[in-house]
């Protein structure tokens, strides 16, 4: 929806007896979708610049070797469900057959996962995670040579899997896990595998099979692991990609003492783990919003915009008129802030993201660059969640550098997209170390619903320009 500003002010920063001294003078424009702005000093109407606002469905994110597995589902009212499905193969680990004695017996066999305190959804009820046998290969999707690097998205740089891939797997489970999610421990949790695959790896140990000789004949007999949650799930648990097969067995020492012994398989290649991702939009006023159809305007939501990480959603955020201002010759632009409101009271178990960027997206709708920081050379601009008292947070950027581009051909029809960092943004150095916000937009499913006045955002643009008279 285009919202026109026919009531927002130019106010002056000068008393008004002092303007007649001066051939130009400075103007504050609140351009904005919201009603609040004080227009008792020097108001003008102001109709030439508009914003448009969007929920956007971006294309299926690399989701492989993010440092992180997903695994869980969570659902609200108004932008419905998101369901993870973590993926890994594993090889050889430590898996040594002439290190088990002869009378060596199987104790266990054990997957390990270890919780790294990240989770999005309600924790206080109990969670359900089933480990299944991945029954064909999994593979990486190779970047296609025959795209130009600026026409990719800015995350895609090297082959990945992509959060809609999917890999095929034995329907009965290999074990399975009900637990009460304690985010802020770090006690792993033990998935025990069934008797039958259990005694068949123990005999593969023992004997010196072929199949567990290296990780590639490994590979070829287990495909790999699918951790997958339950339909009633309701959070996104985070782990560690440290992930330990761990077969348990005794014997007896020389001294005729029961020893126990462990050996483990391990991922071999954390590029062939990676988080499958799943939406059900269905029950919301989003559920027209598809790949094939990735845009969805405020006026059909309910005034909601919201962006995503894994499922690949942001705000899309457009100025169809702000080019003529840009390009008139009596307008000089100094200042440009676009300010963000979150609501003071987000959905319960969804923690405000601390911080966001800013994609810019081609005229095709894909996130080719970054708005720049003016402090850091080579690295995106973050706004951080500034919160005070009771207010709704606020997310400001400057947006200087993208008004002074947007005149030139490459620049030409792009858009904006509030999302999620997609990639490492360096903030610093501690101790000669760089230091750096994570990427979150294939990481985390961390959520944003912007705060809104009625069915508008709450979005404003603020303008300070000198005016020639």
């Amino acid at each position: 929806m285009i919202k026109n500003f026919k009531r927002r002010s130019i106010q002056f920063l000068l008393p008004l007896f002092t303007l007649a001294a001066f051939v130009g003078c400075n103007k504050d424009i609140s351009l904005s979708l919201d009603n609040s702005r004080d227009e008792t000093i020097g108001v003008v109407p102001i109709d030439t610049v508009s914003v448009k606002v969007s929920t956007y469905q971006l294309d299926p994110l690399p989701t492989s070797n993010t440092g992180t597995i997903l695994v869980g589902k969570n659902s609200n009212a108004v932008t419905g469900s998101v369901k993870s499905t973590s993926y890994m193969r594993l090889g050889i680990g430590t898996i040594n057959s002439t290190a088990i004695p002869d009378d060596a017996v199987l104790d266990s066999v054990s997957l390990v996962l270890s919780p790294n305190k990240y989770y999005s959804g309600d924790t206080t009820k109990v969670q359900k995670i089933a480990v299944h046998r991945v029954t064909e290969d999994i593979t990486l999707t190779p970047i296609d040579p025959t795209q130009p690097t600026t026409s990719r998205p800015l995350y895609v740089t090297a082959a990945s899997i992509f959060s809609n891939k999917k890999f095929a797997y034995e329907n009965t489970p290999l074990a399975e896990l009900s637990f009460n999610p304690r985010v802020k421990a770090t006690d792993s949790l033990f998935f025990k595998f069934n008797s039958t695959i259990s005694n068949e790896l123990f005999r593969l140990i023992k004997d010196g099979d072929n199949r567990i000789q290296s990780n590639t004949s490994f590979q070829e007999y287990f495909k790999g692991l699918a951790l997958v949650p339950d339909n009633n799930n309701t959070a996104i648990i985070g782990f560690k990609d440290t992930v330990f097969l761990q077969v348990h067995y005794s014997f007896e020492n020389n001294e005729g003492n029961k020893t126990r012994g462990k050996q483990f398989f391990a991922i071999d290649n954390k590029a062939y783990q990676y988080n499958q991702i799943e939406t059900d939009r269905s029950a919301t006023k989003f559920s027209s919003m598809t790949l094939s159809n990735p845009q969805i305007d405020v006026e059909k939501t309910d005034g909601n915009t919201f962006l995503e990480g894994s499922s690949g959603v942001v705000a899309k955020i457009e100025f169809p008129t702000l080019l003529s201002l840009v390009n008139d010759p009596t307008i000089s632009i100094n200042k440009v802030e676009l300010v963000i409101e979150a609501e003071n009271n987000p959905l319960e178990g969804y923690e405000q993201p601390s911080n966001l960027v800013l994609m810019v997206a081609n005229s095709e709708g894909t996130p080719v660059s970054a708005l720049a920081s003016l402090e850091t050379a080579n690295a995106m601009q973050v706004a951080r969640l500034i919160k005070i008292g009771d207010a709704n947070g606020k997310y400001t950027f400057n947006l200087i550098d993208y008004l002074n581009k947007i005149k030139t051909t490459a620049y030409k029809n792009t858009s904006l997209y509030l999302s999620l960092p997609p990639l490492p943004v360096p903030v610093g150095t501690v101790g000669g170390s760089s230091i750096a916000i994570p990427p979150q937009l294939s990481s985390t499913a961390n959520r944003l619903i912007l705060a809104k006045d009625g069915n508008d955002p709450r979005i404003k643009l603020n303008i300070l320009y000198t005016k020639f008279q």
